[in-house]
């Protein structure tokens, strides 16, 4: 029965709602398109954008309802992975709640903004890619009764700190990552060292020099990071440069961040 389906399938695509259908009597993909087109004039289902579909719980107003955001982006293409800030939020370790959420994907997908909630694609990283490690620290989760792929705790780390304009400022990437209770410090290296990204390696290393205690890092781990550093000393913050050198990591890190100065106002 459709019921079933749409109860299994919050959010979906067509081809999970063609596979299901083309076992039933009445079959094809024409049959499929008029169902799903018929549902969504009576405001059963919503048309998220061409292929993607979220089934409308009874007694909520189509026009208002917004799908989860979580189940969205990672339908949003077939190797949709969710990274970043929103992976910080599926793991419950984001400081802030973003309106906007990030997924990983080889395909071209365009931006989609539903009910002011923004879907944008992350690139794989060129390393992984080269490498062929694309799914490198990358779990199946569940979501509402569905399957989504997110990266861990220890790549969603490096990432952020990689790539930090896809979680807002540095306030906010430092109070979640300081909400993480532990790490798989043996995966975050070996991570590290497929990104091959010096100052990724110095950035990570300062981090976890500053909660050493609360994480449990030992002297030998970080002297295995230091390895991974840059030679000459890199900026922590491009756009910001200024700050101190810290010579152990050969990273120039700004006053803000050295000292943490949003404790001081919060």
């Amino acid at each position: 029965m459709l019921y079933d389906f749409f109860i299994k399938h919050p959010v979906f695509t067509f081809e999970e709602f063609n596979a299901f259908h083309a076992n039933k009597k009445t079959c094809g993909r024409r049959a499929a398109e008029s169902l799903l087109a018929y549902y969504n004039k009576a405001g059963k289902i919503q048309r998220l954008k061409r292929g993607l579909f979220a089934v409308v719980p009874p007694g909520e107003n189509a026009a208002q309802f917004t799908p989860d955001p979580f189940l969205v982006a990672g339908r949003m293409s077939k190797d949709a992975v969710l990274v970043h800030h929103t992976a910080l939020e599926f793991h419950g370790r984001a400081y802030s709640v973003f309106n906007h959420f990030t997924y990983q994907t080889s395909f071209a997908v365009r931006p989609l903004v539903w009910r002011n909630v923004r879907f944008n694609t992350v690139p794989v990283p060129a390393q992984l890619q080269r490498k062929k490690q694309v799914y490198f620290g990358v779990t199946t989760a569940e979501r509402n009764g569905m399957e989504v792929k997110v990266t861990s705790l220890e790549r969603t780390f490096v990432d952020v700190l990689d790539c930090p304009r896809y979680s807002g400022s540095w306030e906010e990437i430092w109070r979640s990552l300081e909400s993480v209770e532990f790490f798989d410090l043996e995966q975050v290296l070996k991570y590290l060292k497929i990104l091959s990204n010096a100052t990724t390696a110095a950035k990570a290393g300062f981090f976890l020099e500053q909660n050493k205690d609360r994480l449990m890092v030992s002297d030998k781990y970080l002297a295995s990071l230091q390895k991974l550093c840059p030679k000459q000393p890199h900026y922590l913050n491009r756009k910001k440069r200024n700050g101190r050198l810290s010579n152990k990591w050969k990273l120039i890190i700004p006053d803000e961040i050295l000292n943490q100065q949003w404790k001081e106002i919060s």
